[in-house]
């Protein structure tokens, strides 16, 4: 049986839009994204822990609480319509050339400070228990989908054709909609493999994981600040300590 490696992924491209410098904002004395890099430490789970970046002070920034940055990620593929597949399969393939071969990795955004080391290697202890694929975080959606509509020709259409009970979905109570979930930010699981076979960074059969509550919120608005100070000074949240 092939060992087990494992290569923690961050990413951290310098030109977000809706928060300029997301990733480096100031939290609590440190960059956002010193919280992800410790966590994964923390985890002791990781043979490596890489940043993928364009920019050379997120680089400084990263190896300076712990991560390697072997190289900076092309301009090409660090724009807002970049896929995940095309950093993350860039990233194996340019450390296989070194010669660092992996079995899995995880992608870790830096917009969640909240994630700990706890919580990486309970997902880790789940995917191996399940012999996953695949495994992605995810939390039940607020905002049903069977309730969210299009416009067309001036006129909503509904998303989702749903019928509960004869009426559909719009207009009907929450509680009596199926349970929808939404992913979000805390953390990715897959075999490399995936990567060359279905040119994803997913496998078809993903299983999920579940973060509730705040632990899976995600800074991306200048609002999130505000609300995730206001979580950890009201002792509703821990950031983890560095």
């Amino acid at each position: 049986m092939e060992k087990e490696k494992l290569v923690a992924l961050i990413p951290a491209r310098q030109g977000s839009e809706r928060l300029k410098n997301k990733n480096i904002i100031d939290f609590y004395g440190k960059p956002l994204i010193a919280y992800t890099i410790v966590s994964a430490i923390k985890s002791g789970i990781f043979d490596k822990i890489v940043v993928s970046t364009d920019s050379k002070k997120y680089a400084l920034i990263s190896k300076k609480y712990g991560a390697e940055v072997p190289f900076l990620r092309p301009k090409n593929i660090s724009n807002s319509y970049s896929s995940d597949f095309e950093w993350v399969n860039y990233t194996i393939k340019k450390m296989q050339q070194n010669n660092n071969f992996f079995t899995h990795f995880f992608i870790l955004r830096p917009t969640n400070p909240f994630r700990s080391a706890l919580h990486i290697k309970s997902a880790w202890n789940i995917f191996k228990k399940k012999k996953a694929q695949s495994l992605r975080a995810v939390e039940l959606c607020k905002q049903h989908p069977g309730k969210m509509w299009t416009i067309k020709n001036g006129l909503l259409k509904p998303i989702l054709k749903m019928s509960i009970n004869k009426q559909p979905s719009y207009n009907s109570q929450y509680k009596t909609l199926p349970k929808i979930y939404v992913q979000n930010a805390s953390l990715e699981i897959s075999k490399v493999e995936v990567l060359k076979k279905y040119k994803t960074i997913t496998h078809k059969n993903i299983i999920p994981f579940f973060i509730k509550g705040f632990n899976a919120f995600d800074i991306n608005y200048p609002f999130d600040i505000k609300l995730a100070d206001f979580l950890v000074k009201n002792k509703i949240l821990n950031i983890p300590k560095i």
